[in-house]
């Protein structure tokens, strides 16, 4: 199947700037061709080691995993490689949840219960987020449904022995349960919030948390 656009297509694009990145993160814009929304994220513009290494190895794991989990809602769909310093993949549109706390709005336990849900589907096709506990990586979409997005961090579980997959995914739904805890705290659950208090205590003890983005 041919890629549904080259670089060179981008002359006639709309672009607008979401994150510059700068340094060893990618130039991230909304773009759209022919009527449709496209997230682009590019590394050309930064120095060569990046562009001919990190940048190449993170844009072929977010491909990798967003091609894996290819028909989920509220997921990227479509994701490819443009060319070697970037990849592609059809926008989703919606606010973070970060942007939906500035706004003063609750999030409902129907909302965190879906969000929960999707998070267990990505989980199920072999892969962990491990960027979850932020606001700015799970969306409200228009239509109130949850979205999740940059999966740059993703890492794969099918290979892992069952006791370290299912920490992984642990550590990956505490970012749920922190908003569960932020928002609803009374339709938490018992079941939930012991959840969230061993993940953290299983959070302090890991050194390696901060190379996978796993903020407090």
């Amino acid at each position: 199947m041919p890629q549904p656009f080259t670089r060179a297509d981008l002359a006639r694009a709309e672009h607008h700037l979401l994150r510059d990145g700068r340094f060893a993160n990618a130039r991230v814009e909304r773009v759209r061709l022919d009527g449709t929304d496209w997230i682009f994220k590019d590394f050309s513009s930064r120095a060569w080691w990046v562009r001919h290494g990190f940048g190449r190895f993170l844009l072929g794991r977010e491909v990798r995993a967003l091609q894996r989990l290819e028909g989920l809602p509220g997921i990227p769909s479509q994701a490819f490689r443009v060319d070697g310093c970037a990849m592609a993949a059809r926008f989703v549109p919606g606010r973070t949840l970060g942007r939906v706390q500035l706004d003063g709005e609750p999030l409902s336990a129907e909302f965190l219960a879906a969000l929960e849900g999707l998070l267990q589907q990505v989980h199920a096709r072999g892969l962990v987020h491990l960027d979850t506990r932020g606001g700015n990586n799970l969306l409200m979409q228009p239509d109130g449904r949850p979205g999740i997005i940059d999966f740059q961090a993703a890492v794969s579980t099918r290979a892992m022995p069952g006791f370290l997959r299912r920490w992984f995914e642990g550590l990956d739904m505490g970012g749920i349960y922190k908003k569960w805890l932020q928002f609803q705290p009374a339709a938490m659950g018992a079941q939930r919030r012991e959840h969230f208090d061993r993940i953290n205590r299983w959070r302090r003890l890991w050194v390696f948390r901060g190379y996978f983005g796993l903020r407090k």
